[in-house]
């Protein structure tokens, strides 16, 4: 029987060794919260053990960033410091690692003004922008990773005691990213990643025009595929041909939706946890490609703030599809957690789109990715629109109607 730290330390080696892939030699920054420090220090075991030249964590913590938010001088969300610019972007052009390790309350900034949160997400989009482009386009390996914690762990599990609920967490994202304590973790995933590009392959060959979204819930919802996308699944490539995966958990195939070719009425399946905000029924109408009405039945102007940061945001960078008979989803968890739940179901993200799902878009300039029908946002937020009863049609230039999901899963 395998015990709880087993299974830490069997996570942590995913992470630095699936995860990021860290190579001999190579630095590698970890972001974590103050009370996952034991978890953190595992990584940074694992790291050193796997010879990172050297590591470095990035300390955040839940209560300052509310406080702060809530009574900090107005200025303040104009601008981030300098410093903080500079060590990301000065270790992402080292060819530094990544790694997030997330586990903040959901809620953690309910009833802050959206208004500085709107700000915040400007003043960080602009300035850490050649950050955001290096990660954004696989230039660096970088991967997320979810830890339990209290306050997360009861609002997944409300009627639960905490320590019931903290562990009924911990074994769902076990589960989730196929951790059982034994030591196979790491060839369990070699192996997910050999079955998502099955689909990958298959998708790929019909090189569809566009895809066409329908259900009960009320979605009816058309997404023009760009010309020469590409689907991807699972881990990726830098330039330089470092493997990392990076979400962990992650079910998905995903390509490039046209931004200029969305039309129609997509409702969201589940809640979206959004700057310490739950948002519930999400319902998008989007003419020629921009969301031009977005409502929501709880923090309707935290979403509505969302897709205005700027004009990319009110459009879509990624399409994703996920079998509804997946592990996440079966587990019948909602987790608050977009890490989990977007693997939980299909789902489509409103703002900046992914260059590598594209043909040649890594070598172009930023004018010519949107001539090729590729968002260009400082903001990219995944909601999940998958149901049991979801139905997507494929249709090729050719006009071919090729099923593509029946009933929540693959038609092929």
């Amino acid at each position: 029987m395998y015990t709880f730290e087993d299974k830490l330390k069997e996570y942590a080696e995913l992470l630095v060794r699936v995860g990021v892939n860290v190579q001999k030699g190579q630095d590698l920054v970890i972001t974590a919260q103050v009370d996952q420090a034991s978890f953190a220090r595992m990584c940074v075991k694992a790291a050193y053990e796997a010879r990172a030249r050297s590591v470095v964590v990035d300390w955040g913590d839940d209560a300052v960033s509310r406080m702060t938010f809530l009574n900090a001088a107005d200025d303040v969300f104009d601008s981030i410091p300098e410093y903080k610019v500079r060590f990301n972007t000065d270790y992402a052009e080292k060819n530094a690692c990544f790694l997030r390790l997330v586990s903040s309350d959901p809620e953690n900034l309910k009833g802050v003004d959206p208004g500085r949160l709107e700000r915040m997400h400007r003043a960080t989009g602009r300035q850490m922008k050649r950050y955001r482009e290096l990660l954004m386009s696989s230039a660096v390996p970088w991967s997320i990773g979810a830890l339990a914690s209290p306050s997360w762990a009861k609002l997944v599990f409300p009627d639960l005691p905490e320590p019931e609920a903290v562990a009924a967490l911990w074994e769902r994202i076990f589960m989730a990213v196929r951790v059982t304590g034994d030591g196979t973790a790491v060839e369990k995933w070699r192996q997910h990643q050999e079955n998502l590009q099955h689909h990958v392959e298959i998708l790929n060959g019909y090189a569809f025009d566009r895809l066409h979204y329908y259900n009960d819930l009320g979605s009816d919802f058309t997404v023009g595929l760009c010309k020469g996308h590409i689907w991807c699944a699972g881990g990726e490539f830098t330039p330089k041909g470092q493997f990392f995966m990076p979400n962990m958990p992650t079910e998905e195939v995903f390509t490039a939706p046209d931004r200029n070719r969305c039309e129609g009425v997509i409702r969201a399946a589940l809640p979206l946890s959004k700057d310490g905000n739950v948002i519930e029924n999400i319902r998008f109408v989007v003419k020629e490609g921009r969301i031009v009405e977005a409502t929501a039945s709880q923090n309707e102007e935290v979403l509505q703030k969302s897709i205005v940061v700027d004009e990319g945001a009110s459009r879509f960078g990624e399409v994703a599809l996920v079998p509804y008979d997946s592990p996440i989803s079966n587990s019948k968890t909602l987790f608050y957690n977009t890490l989990f739940d977007e693997n939980a179901a299909c789902h489509l993200a409103f703002g900046e789109a992914y260059p590598m799902t594209v043909q040649g878009a890594m070598d172009m300039s930023e004018e010519e990715r949107l001539a090729a029908g590729l968002n260009k946002s400082i903001t990219h937020v995944d909601f999940m629109v998958g149901t049991a009863d979801l139905s997507i049609d494929g249709y090729t230039a050719d006009g071919r109607r090729i099923p593509v999901f029946r009933n929540g899963n693959f038609a092929f």
